[in-house]
């Protein structure tokens, strides 16, 4: 497969947690457990939501649809993690690593999308209580995740379509060796790191730029959201009701900062932090571990949740707006 310096890649080694060979089965059942325990609280929060009609509302429809990129993100990462922990082979042939490069990339931006979405819902419906129902109608709430999913999809097409275009329109080749060193996934940096060519850094530069943009704009319009929601707040006289007003965001508002803050180390990473096996725990983090506190967050801070079956409330009924 190798030819003098370079190469023409069909499958690539990932290292991922091979060195550490005494920890591997502890960290395969840890993993699994996190993993399941992601999947369950995420098909219990979509079979509550759907099977309680008091839950149908704009709020609970977007943490749904959440779930479900929240599922189909780990799905493309989490189980061939698991493989590999289990075995010697861990090549990935390159079709297969683009694959996985798609599906990561178009769920982890749906997910930071429809978090954005979520925001606008809770702008609207404490700064604009009145108008609520016109604004966040069935066929708006509609809209608004299918404008998520195109545009993580759109996302993850201009990823992995900038490595094809490389790979097959500039004949990129990659310098000695296939190997991707403390990643268990795979990953457009440490990718691009093995190839050769005139081209490489400014595709690089040309996609960490597009992909914080797109982070970054999502993140302050969350921050204007809760701008709003906070000057709104302020204006109510009871403090009780600005307690329960405030109580409504405070679950999407933490998830918020857990996913940009795992996601910030991943795309800002300052030069300090170029350890040996700084990746791969990073990664880790954010793709196991953000995934799993998701739905204990979500959960907890909703006590919709756990009284479905009484007449609770819902966030919109005790607005001193309405």
């Amino acid at each position: 497969m190798q030819r003098a310096n370079h190469s023409t890649v069909t499958q690539f080694i990932l290292v991922g947690f091979s060195a550490f060979p005494h920890l591997q089965m502890m960290l395969f059942l840890l993993f699994l457990l996190m993993y399941l325990f992601t999947l369950l609280g995420n098909l219990l929060i979509m079979a509550t939501v759907w099977s309680e009609r008091s839950l149908h509302t704009p709020m609970y429809l977007f943490l749904c649809t959440l779930s479900v990129s929240e599922i189909l993100y780990t799905v493309a990462i989490i189980p061939r993690m698991l493989a590999d922990l289990l075995s010697t082979q861990r090549s990935v042939a390159f079709l297969a690593c683009a694959s996985q490069m798609f599906f990561s990339f178009s769920f982890g931006f749906t997910h930071s999308f429809l978090l954005t979405v979520m925001g606008y819902d809770r702008y609207v419906a404490i700064c604009h209580p009145l108008r609520y129902n016109v604004l966040m109608s069935p066929r708006g709430c509609a809209c608004l995740v299918g404008c998520s999913w195109a545009g993580g999809s759109v996302m993850g097409m201009v990823v992995t379509s900038a490595i094809f275009h490389l790979t097959f329109f500039f004949h990129l080749s990659f310098c000695g060796s296939n190997v991707i060193h403390h990643n268990f996934a795979c990953r457009v940096l440490p990718l691009l790191k093995l190839a050769c060519g005139n081209k490489t850094s400014s595709v690089i530069m040309g996609l960490m730029l597009v992909c914080v943009t797109a982070l970054i704009s999502c993140l302050l319009l969350i921050i204007l959201s809760y701008v709003f929601i906070v000057a709104a707040i302020l204006r109510i006289p009871s403090a009780e009701g600005r307690h329960k007003t405030f109580c409504t965001g405070v679950s999407h508002l933490t998830v918020v900062v857990v996913h940009y803050s795992f996601a910030s180390l991943i795309y800002l990473k300052p030069k300090g932090l170029h350890s040996m096996y700084s990746d791969a725990l990073m990664a880790t983090i954010y793709t196991v571990f953000t995934p799993f506190l998701s739905p204990i967050i979500f959960a907890v801070r909703n006590k919709d949740f756990f009284c479905v079956s009484a007449p609770c409330p819902m966030f919109y009924k005790y607005y001193p707006f309405n």
